[in-house]
């Protein structure tokens, strides 16, 4: 069964639970979700959808980025989630895999809560028919010993293992560099 609009929400309400400083800036996930039910999860759902996100971390404190072919920028791996997705966590664990190649026994899962929860804008792409619209963006956090990355070139271009301190989104980077601590 595919990732519902509950199974987004109550992700949400468990990690406002922890970041109730957030609420207003989440406003606009929550709301969506009020409107659209369970196409929050579908990639043509163009007022906004969940996507999902893996933080990895090495334990010399470095955090695995890529660079995203189609927007030309460096990211955390992740990307949409699929019908056979039923957790959102376990889409950022797949996503992590294809983008990457490291399979899911060399990682290991910080928790089941996201780490981070990102609203960002994706421009218009007319070449997929896709207008601009909102990414709900589930950022979870793994850790690895793993360094040999095998990268999806269809979507990727390159890779590097970034000290945390170097994230310069907050609260990101902060969480981040606590959870190397």
């Amino acid at each position: 069964m595919p990732i519902t609009a509950q199974h987004a929400r109550e992700t949400v309400n468990a990690y406002l639970a922890e970041h109730p400083d957030e609420k207003d800036s989440l406003s606009t996930l929550v709301q969506t979700l009020d409107q659209v039910g369970d196409t929050i999860a579908s990639r043509k759902e163009f007022r906004g959808h969940v996507t999902a996100g893996a933080v990895l971390l090495r334990p010399d404190g470095r955090v695995l980025t890529i660079e995203h072919r189609v927007l030309r920028t460096w990211l955390l791996p992740g990307g949409h989630v699929e019908e056979s997705d039923t957790a959102l966590v376990e889409a950022a664990l797949r996503e992590l895999e294809e983008e990457t190649g490291i399979a899911p026994d060399r990682v290991e899962p910080d928790s089941g809560l996201p780490l981070h929860i990102d609203v960002h804008s994706i421009p218009a792409n007319p070449e997929k028919g896709e207008a601009q619209h909102l990414h709900f963006d589930f950022r979870f956090l793994f850790r690895t010993t793993a360094d040999m990355v095998e990268l999806q070139e269809e979507e990727v271009t390159a890779y590097s293992w970034q000290f945390a301190d170097t994230l310069t989104a907050e609260p990101l980077r902060s969480r981040v560099m606590n959870a190397t601590r």
